[in-house]
Formats: C-alpha cells, structure tokens, sequence
C-alpha cells in the first residue's frame, strides 16, 4: 500500500503526464453577463459604471459575476 505521500506523487506525475499528452481532463467555458459586456463595452471601471446606473460597486459585481440579476428600475437603466 502507497503513503500517502506516495500516492500524491504518482497522481501528480500522472496529471503531468496527461498535460504533457494535450488531453484536457476539464475544460472550462468563461461566458461574460451582460452587465460585464455592458461595462466593457463603454470602458468603464466598476466604480464609474456603478455610479452611473446609480447602484453600489457591490451591486454591479454581483450582478457581474452572476450573483445577482438587477431588477425594477436598475434594469431599466441598464438597458
């Protein structure tokens, strides 16, 4: 039976290997929301942005990252 030492050894050798092979054991897919292409689109910093839909920093990076979706009269705004 392998330590467990061992045993992270081998699986990190194995995880080297399988890159060095170009096989993708995960392959992850970034996707922006709206209100990051939003912003991105006019070149805004968060904060800017922020105070000019009239909401926290806070609020648009949940609402970017997809914590939260802006609702009532932010989504009004925002469109």
């Amino acid at each position: 039976m392998l330590s467990e030492m061992e045993q992270f050894q081998q699986d990190l050798l194995e995880s080297v290997k399988q890159m060095n092979r170009g096989v993708a054991t995960r392959v992850s897919r970034v996707t922006m929301t709206d209100a990051a292409q939003a912003r991105s689109f006019v070149g805004l910093s968060q904060v800017e942005f922020a105070k000019l839909l009239g909401v926290s920093p806070r609020t648009l990076q949940d609402w970017e990252q997809g914590r939260r979706e802006p609702t009532g009269a932010a989504l009004n705004k925002k469109c």
